[in-house]
């Protein structure tokens, strides 16, 4: 078959798989009850449409010959903001801004039920009770009225809303729109595995919520948007609820409303330096003359390894994000948002391979005029993905205060320890049960822990310490232990790092 046949060949069966698609959709739509009806008909648009380009699309989405680091003003250090002061008037650019957290994500990966904004963290506080307290801190001290929005998924919502009665005597008037919600394919058929729109029983899988580069389409449709450019709003400070660094900076919030040139920027991405830890992260590249944010799924296989580089590519995004409202209706109703689409593999509990078709909310800075990245210090990237990063929050090395966490002034060098707890760790409970009391940390480097160790009270951990309890061993560290450059091997022996 020549060319011209193959790919006229390959667009009727797209077409085909196409109108099949909408025939399933179609069905699932007329199982909506009739007060949902118009919500679901909105989600299986979208969905329709992110299909459509996810079947258009051919390989990976960048080309690497293009890629090439952003001019030096497109990314600005934090100093340079920070030197340029506050204005005298703070409430009146904070009047103007919309906190949004991302609370879309579930517990399940450090062993808990429901939203993982509500586990606790720091002295019985959860991700969501220390987020409520800055912003309220921030509406006290300067006699504002910041709202915080939460992007819930149809996993946290009931959940969440149940919980916020608890603050209605806060100082923060607290908002919730829901992200879509998109039906699974079936990765040999295509099709997707939804019957119908509930999501219990056997439908209980067949249901996602596609990435939070949903915000835009979700917040639009909504009506939140449009509420708040009416008060007068102008920028949304979009962060995910388990980054405990991402507070409202003031001086960034100035240089958004103070632009220095005279011209607005529509979309900040805060950016920081990578570590070994980071090599992973989306960076930010010049592409086709427009900052462009490129993650590692987006890369050539051939070109991975150039990617991780910490000399190439020296920064990684914190998705801590400022961004124009004004801007996000425009480029809404002229369908001119444009994200890569990650296409990510599951199997269910029965077995069957699904794919969930996700977009991420930083991919849209090529959309946005007059972009910007900000390299900020590495303690606004503070994230809790695992019980090792809780272990960090919840000690010494950090000092609560209004909400938000700030290194300890003890601690006589500002990285970051680095700690790597076993998988007897990983769930919230069984960590806890293993620690009498959090060890003192403050002049730890490197803390690895594996197999069956637990903490008396008052450890104290300095330098680099290994515990390695062999399998069916079990290494109890005792109360007041002081652990310096130690190795402490399966029959508890303690040797000298």
């Amino acid at each position: 078959m020549s060319q011209d046949g193959a790919s006229q060949f390959q667009e009727v069966i797209r077409q085909e798989l196409e109108l099949s698609v909408k025939k399933e959709l179609e069905k699932i739509l007329t199982t909506a009850p009739s007060h949902e009806f118009e919500h679901t008909k909105k989600d299986l648009d979208g969905f329709r449409k992110l299909f459509h380009r996810f079947l258009q699309e051919k390989g990976p989405s960048v080309d690497w010959g293009k890629i090439q680091r952003p001019p030096e003003d497109s990314i600005q250090p934090y100093e340079k903001i920070k030197a340029r002061g506050l204005p005298d008037n703070v409430s009146s650019v904070l009047n103007k801004l919309v906190v949004v957290k991302l609370n879309g994500g579930l517990g399940t990966s450090m062993g808990c039920k429901g939203p993982k904004s509500l586990i606790g963290v720091r002295n019985e506080n959860t991700f969501l009770d220390l987020t409520v307290q800055q912003i309220e801190h921030l509406n006290k001290t300067y006699d504002t009225d910041v709202p915080l929005v939460l992007m819930n998924s149809f996993n946290t919502d009931e959940d969440t809303k149940k919980i916020l009665q608890k603050y209605n005597h806060c100082r923060v008037k607290i908002y919730t729109f829901n992200q879509s919600r998109y039906p699974r394919i079936n990765k040999e058929s295509l099709l997707p595995v939804a019957k119908n729109v509930s999501y219990s029983g056997e439908n209980t899988e067949a249901w996602y919520p596609p990435g939070h580069g949903d915000i835009y389409a979700s917040f639009y449709n909504s009506g939140l948007l449009d509420t708040f450019i009416g008060e007068g709003k102008e920028y949304i400070f979009v962060s995910n609820i388990d980054n405990l660094g991402a507070t409202v900076d003031l001086y960034i919030l100035n240089h958004l409303m103070n632009p220095p040139n005279g011209k607005p920027c529509e979309f900040v991405m805060e950016v920081t330096n990578k570590t070994r830890a980071d090599v992973k992260g989306g960076t930010l590249t010049q592409y086709e003359g427009k900052l462009r944010l490129v993650e590692i799924a987006q890369v050539p296989k051939a070109h991975v390894d150039e990617f991780k580089s910490v000399s190439k590519f020296k920064i990684f995004n914190t998705n801590n994000l400022w961004i124009s409202l004004a801007a996000v209706k425009r480029l809404q109703e002229q369908n001119a948002i444009d994200m890569e689409i990650i296409v990510n593999p599951k199997t269910l509990d029965g077995g069957l391979n699904v794919i969930q078709l996700e977009t991420a909310v930083g991919a849209a800075i090529k959309s946005f005029e007059n972009s910007l990245g900000i390299n900020v210090p590495r303690s606004r990237f503070l994230p809790v993905k695992t019980t090792s990063d809780l272990l960090l929050v919840m000690s010494n090395l950090y000092s609560l205060n209004a909400g938000s966490l700030t290194m300890s002034e003890k601690r006589e060098f500002p990285t970051v320890p680095l700690v790597k707890l076993g998988s007897s760790f990983t769930k919230v409970q069984d960590y806890l049960r293993r620690f009498e009391s959090i060890p003192d940390m403050l002049e730890l480097d490197h803390l690895t822990v594996s197999g069956d160790v637990t903490f008396g009270k008052n450890v104290s951990l300095k330098g680099t310490v290994i515990i390695i309890a062999n399998h069916g061993d079990r290494i109890d560290i005792p109360p007041g232990a002081v652990l310096e450059n130690k190795i402490v091997s399966g029959n508890l022996r303690i040797l000298d790092h």
